[in-house]
């Protein structure tokens, strides 16, 4: 009955029962998605999409990726939840121990939970309990959630408008945006912002840190990438005033850089790791993991969630990372220096301010040269061509991220597995939306 419900569904009576019983909170891409796979998504009135947005990098491996269709298929036939917390079971064990042998140095003790916010906002709660203190550090122009702990540390007002007061004790510092940076005056970063922790904590704080909280890679904020040096300089800071450096790669991690965790890139072994996403390539798991004696702060009765862990999902979650290791983050690293190479040369356009990222984690910032921007510092930005270059990929069948601080920035974060003739075809697909652009 379900098929035959969805074979007669179109774009337009889903959109309108979302319209009627939906919150009013979502808003699209105009592709509502019946089925999908490996890098292509299908609309309920048979339009094909090239994806490049994977559900803002989540379907890491590709959409209805064989073996992680299979793992967790597999165990559901076994049991589908038993409360991990309460009813210990092999995937949460066995996901677990395999996030002690993946991710950076000495990490090894994990929590899991359903999602990238309830991640960040538990690794805070074991910062605080870990270090005694209450005050944390976030970045202007950063994303780590939408919930109300997580809301705090965000640097945008768009996410927050109406919504105050979140939770108290968090102060914030300047992103290494060096495009848009007045300290470097739109050269390369100095990574005078790191530098400038010191004085934030010395200023905004009662030095009573528990945590300075980063994405390796700013997603939200525009797809910023740090300079070699920034991570550990922070990370010393914190250490300096007995916080923790909670490194956020929710949207970072599981290979979407090139390698399996972009903090890899920098030689930087954080605190606390909270990671969400690409995790179990679009089945709802997080998880924040730290190092023994971090983790062991915790007691029973400290942290607890009904769902997270779930046997399915973390079945899931180990066959992605069996897939991601099985050389698709060799296969991001390649297809990554060829896109970034191949972004540059959009650079020619006087509408194209920087090009800059990781891997497949890569941002287009659009500009109006002919106006200023913030801080009399780079062109303005344009959130009007980038409106119309995302329009002009959704009629060409490409689905892109527009994002960033400003609304400006094209976001490519793919499937891993899109290949390169696929990602020519987008950035094609750009440079016509950008010879189309009338100004307007």
């Amino acid at each position: 009955m379900s098929q035959d419900y969805t074979s007669r569904a179109t774009n337009a009576t889903v959109q309108a029962q979302y319209e009627e019983y939906l919150m009013p909170i979502w808003k699209e891409l105009n592709v509502p998605i019946r089925r999908a796979d490996d890098c292509t998504v299908e609309d309920f009135d048979g339009n094909e999409y090239l994806d490049v947005f994977s559900g803002i990098s989540v379907t890491n491996v590709g959409h209805g990726n064989d073996a992680v269709v299979e793992a967790a298929k597999e165990q559901l036939d076994e049991f589908v939840h038993g409360c991990t917390y309460v009813h210990p079971h092999q995937p949460a064990a066995d996901l677990a121990e395999k996030l002690a042998e993946v991710t950076p140095g000495d990490l090894q003790k994990s929590f899991f939970c359903n999602s990238g916010t309830e991640a960040v906002e538990g690794a805070i709660k074991l910062a605080r309990k870990y270090t005694g203190n209450k005050e944390v550090l976030a970045l202007e122009m950063s994303f780590h959630g939408r919930t109300l702990g997580s809301l705090a540390l965000t640097g945008n007002k768009a996410y927050k408008s109406d919504m105050a007061p979140t939770i108290n004790d968090v102060a914030h510092v300047a992103p290494p945006y060096a495009y848009r940076c007045q300290l470097c005056d739109g050269g390369p970063c100095s990574c005078a912002c790191a530098e400038d922790v010191e004085r934030v904590i010395n200023t905004h704080t009662a030095d009573n840190l528990a945590a300075v909280v980063v994405e390796p890679v700013m997603g939200e904020g525009g797809i910023i990438v740090p300079p070699e040096g920034w991570l550990s300089r922070v990370q010393e800071i914190a250490h300096d005033h007995g916080a923790l450096l909670i490194v956020d790669e929710v949207q970072s991690g599981y290979g979407r850089t090139g390698e399996l965790w972009a903090s890899d890139h920098f030689d930087v072994v954080p605190d606390i790791m909270p990671q969400a996403k690409g995790i179990a390539n679009g089945l709802p798991l997080g998880a924040f993991t730290a190092r023994p004696e971090v983790a062991d702060a915790f007691e029973s009765g400290d942290h607890l969630s009904t769902f997270g862990g779930n046997p399915v999902a973390c079945a899931a979650a180990l066959a992605t990372i069996e897939e991601l290791q099985d050389g698709i983050v060799d296969d991001t690293r390649d297809r990554g220096a060829w896109l970034s190479d191949r972004l540059a040369d959009l650079e020619a356009y006087d509408v194209v301010g920087e090009t800059r990222g990781l891997g497949l984690m890569q941002g287009v910032e659009l500009i109006d040269p002919a106006e200023t921007g913030p801080m009399d510092v780079a062109p303005a930005p344009d959130p009007k061509l980038a409106k119309h270059v995302g329009h002009h990929l959704r009629e060409s069948g490409i689905v892109i991220g527009v994002g960033g601080f400003h609304s400006n920035v094209l976001r490519f974060q793919p499937p891993l597995t899109i290949p390169r003739d696929d990602l020519e075809r987008t950035v094609t697909a750009i440079e016509d939306a950008l010879d189309d652009w009338d100004g307007h």
